[in-house]
């Protein structure tokens, strides 16, 4: 009797702190920093309990006044399981935590989105969390040209037939086309929504949002029932860079969203690319600027997507005279600025590299990942030495 109440104890624990992370999401729909330092300090259990009973800190009270007096967590639950989808909780093994790593070392006080997602509400068999470990985002206009949607068509097809996630956004043109090539050769794909994910967007994408529930994954860090509305996106655009390797860009004009997805990942350390397009085309301007101030690298094709993307996934290899061969972009930026010899703290590789601080800091969990560096009290430092 000891041992099965004992299980039983268990049980309730996880089912009050389920609950407690549904309940918080329905509250501050989307990313809350001061919430999340909250569930941090406190556990998930009390702070909900101190956002029901109006015990918070000043940051708080705001972004829960609106919402903290409804709690429709069992109801929201109930939504999920009738139409087949899930929460995904920090608490469960599917959480992508590798990806959040570089979320996590984010300023939120520069951008209020930068917050680690508090759950994420899913539609499909795909596990994120595996489904996200090869991926590339592949996003762009959705007022698309036929060259656009056959290149962004051609390379999702590639990289999907070659195991790779296509993340996206489901909207129309390029999106749409990335998801459709990955579905038509059997690939993974993973739909991000700025909305509940039971309420298809943009609503003429219901029948592709089903074939990817059928067998990817819709995510959305939404509760069911929520309207998109237009900040939603700029904080899932963030979401996408998060989920892949790399963000691919295939045709954007100057006032793109696409850029937007572009600077989060650069913020978290990942490659941003882009396609060129014919020179007089205003659905190529953002591409062909983003290429030319260096915020993308130019790429035609799956197998430069590959070589951009692929390091942080592919083992780096036992050249001793050069240990960090493999490496691309800001991580090789980061990697080169550590000395052969002693330690340096982020803000110091920052300044010698040129990149952000933020940058580097999303980057040196995947480097210490690749057992390439370390740290101590003194800072990081390289734990393989050249020869």
């Amino acid at each position: 009797m000891t041992g099965a109440r004992a299980v039983g104890t268990v049980d309730l624990d996880v089912d009050e702190r389920r609950l407690a992370w549904v309940y918080l999401s329905r509250v501050v729909q989307g990313p809350c920093a001061p919430l999340s330092a909250l569930i941090a300090s406190v556990g998930v259990c009390e702070a909900a309990r101190a956002v029901r009973e109006h015990e918070l800190p000043a940051a708080l009270r705001g972004p829960t006044a609106a919402r903290r007096d409804i709690d429709s967590a069992a109801r929201d639950l109930e939504t999920m399981r009738r139409i087949g989808g899930r929460v995904i909780t920090p608490d469960d093994d599917e959480w992508p935590q590798w990806r959040m790593l570089g979320l996590d070392q984010l300023d939120t006080d520069r951008d209020r989105e930068a917050a680690v997602p508090l759950v994420l509400w899913a539609r499909g068999p795909l596990s994120l969390r595996s489904a996200s470990e090869r991926a590339v985002a592949v996003v762009g206009s959705r007022c698309s040209s036929g060259y656009g949607m056959q290149v962004a068509g051609d390379i999702a097809c590639e990289l999907a037939g070659r195991g790779w996630t296509i993340v996206s956004g489901a909207a129309f043109g390029i999106d749409a086309a990335a998801h459709r090539a990955a579905l038509a050769v059997g690939g993974p794909t993973v739909a991000v929504l700025a909305c509940g994910v039971d309420r298809p967007y943009p609503a003429q994408h219901d029948r592709l949002l089903g074939a990817i529930a059928d067998s990817g994954l819709v995510v959305s860090e939404y509760p069911p029932g929520v309207a998109a509305q237009k900040h939603q996106f700029l904080a899932r655009n963030r979401l996408i860079a998060t989920l892949g390797d790399g963000v691919l860009v295939v045709e954007a004009g100057l006032r793109s969203g696409a850029r937007n997805t572009v600077k989060w990942a650069r913020r978290l350390g990942r490659p941003a690319m882009a396609v060129p397009g014919p020179v007089g085309s205003a659905s190529s301007a953002g591409c062909h600027r983003m290429i030319r101030e260096g915020e993308a690298l130019l790429v035609t094709r799956a197998e430069d997507v590959i070589e951009e993307a692929g390091p942080l996934r592919l083992p780096v290899g036992d050249d001793a005279a050069d240990p960090g061969h493999h490496l691309r972009g800001a991580e090789a930026e980061v990697y080169a600025a550590l000395p052969a010899i002693g330690s340096r703290q982020p803000r110091e590789l920052a300044q010698q590299s040129g990149l952000e601080l933020a940058t580097v800091r999303a980057v040196l969990p995947s480097l210490e990942l690749a057992d390439l560096v370390g740290c101590d009290s003194d800072g990081w430092f390289r734990t393989r030495r050249s020869g």
